[in-house]
């Protein structure tokens, strides 16, 4: 059954789709690609509680999404894919939010792994590269559209590394070097949904003896490829069923066919993206605000069907727990303006914003999205008491996961200053820079 969106619009909950509640007036197809996420939801439901005590992927859900073919949500159709676009995943991971926000954030992961192909053909499209590096550059590109599309594969996305500078929130310093008949690569990824799980994995490397983005380069490795180990596993404090703790590649080969590694390519085609520097970053927050309307639902079922023992009156009629009733749907009302809003920008035809202005309301939008949905819990926490404080609770658990959207790509604080930056000192914002030699 859909979330009741905050609004408390009950006529409206047994007619709409859970990702109806973000992206309003879908168009048919997209109505029914989202009907393909309802589908799955009854099931996701069943193990959030077991995959966070475990701290392990509930990996039956890998078969779960394959089977309703969501695996390629936004994957053409040309390539085996249902055709969506930012809107459609924007709805997915918020619903899939709803019911299991790890999944959620793996499966967001994955999908992200569309855009090396999808940027890639749009930069073709551009004219950004000649007649020599073209072919290559559209053979990797449906390469990766038809591996998730056609052949339904589960792809992990790796690019963040625990080397940081203060020149970019992602610095990549893992090599590939040329050896005969491809490539080798030696690096760590500290992070990346679904390490051990995907069939295969999107790694990102800057090739030996550049040291400027120029120089990123990505390559398939196979998740049982020699010299491919798993980093020892996090204890996250939320999100802790995502599989995040990233790998490591020691002389690991990868043949010519499996490589985009042009000079140059890379941040061609994420140029072609509308707002974030490799695209649908918002699908991210998403998942947080769906796993906030979640705690929201929980937490005013529960005070509207407890009652205090001398009145009988329920719990959610006090004057305490109604200014925290208020304060929450304000919170969550405030974090879908400023999702809706972003998707608006990022996906409207013709653009309403110029990309930079698009890329500075991110930055504000997504700590602004993300600190609401965690007041949300904050509050539902609050409200429900200690009765609702166990760890594999709804309230709980929340609580735990959306303290992770605080701090997942960048904090708020990070993001508003890189947007006063952005206004005052005409500078634009980096995510993307690679280690250079000492």
């Amino acid at each position: 059954m859909p979330a009741l969106p905050a609004n408390g619009d009950s006529e409206n909950r047994y007619m709409k789709l859970t990702g109806e509640i973000l992206v309003e007036q879908m168009t048919d197809e997209e109505r029914e690609r989202a009907a393909k996420v309802e589908s799955v939801l009854p099931i996701l439901r069943e193990h959030p509680a077991e995959a966070d005590a475990k701290c392990e992927f509930y990996r039956p859900h890998v078969q779960t999404l394959s089977d309703a073919g969501l695996l390629g949500l936004i994957v053409p159709k040309e390539f085996g894919g249902l055709g969506g676009n930012l809107r459609d995943l924007a709805a997915a991971t918020f619903a899939l939010g709803t019911a299991c926000p790890s999944t959620a954030l793996a499966y967001f992961f994955h999908c992200s792994s569309a855009s090396r192909g999808l940027l890639g053909l749009e930069a073709i499209d551009a004219g950004l590269f000649n007649d020599e590096e073209t072919p290559v550059v559209r053979a990797f590109a449906e390469k990766v559209l038809t591996k998730m599309g056609r052949e339904g594969k589960w792809l992990a996305n790796f690019a963040s590394e625990s080397n940081k500078t203060s020149k970019a929130r992602v610095t990549i310093s893992t090599e590939a070097k040329r050896t005969d008949g491809g490539w080798t690569l030696n690096g760590v990824k500290s992070f990346g949904c679904a390490t051990g799980v995907a069939d295969e994995y999107l790694v990102t490397a800057k090739l030996a003896g550049t040291e400027t983005v120029e120089g990123m380069a990505l390559f398939f490795v196979g998740r049982d490829a020699e010299g491919v180990s798993e980093r020892q596993k996090w204890d996250a404090i939320g999100m802790r069923g995502t599989a995040t703790h990233g790998i490591v590649l020691k002389d690991v080969f990868v043949a010519e066919e499996n490589a985009l590694a042009i000079e140059g390519a890379f941040l061609r085609m994420m140029q072609m993206s509308r707002g974030t520097f490799v695209g649908n970053q918002l699908a991210a927050t998403a998942i947080y605000l769906g796993a906030a309307q979640s705690v929201y639902d929980h937490a005013l079922n529960y005070l509207k069907s407890t009652r205090f023992g001398d009145t009988g009156e329920p719990i959610a009629t006090s004057p305490m727990h109604q200014v925290l009733i208020g304060e929450m749907t304000n919170d969550l009302e405030t974090a879908y303006l400023w999702m809706r809003r972003q998707i608006e920008l990022e996906t409207s035809n013709p653009p309403i914003l110029p990309k930079d202005r698009v890329v500075r309301q991110w930055r504000m939008s997504k700590g602004s999205m993300s600190e609401a949905a965690f007041r949300v819990a904050v509050n539902a926490f609050k409200a429900c008491g200690t009765s609702n404080t166990g760890n594999s609770g709804i309230v709980a658990r929340g609580l735990r996961d959306l303290s992770m959207g605080l701090v997942q790509a960048f904090p708020a604080e990070r993001g508003r200053l890189e947007a006063a930056e952005m206004i005052t000192k005409e500078k634009p914002s980096a995510d993307f820079a690679v280690a250079e030699k000492k």
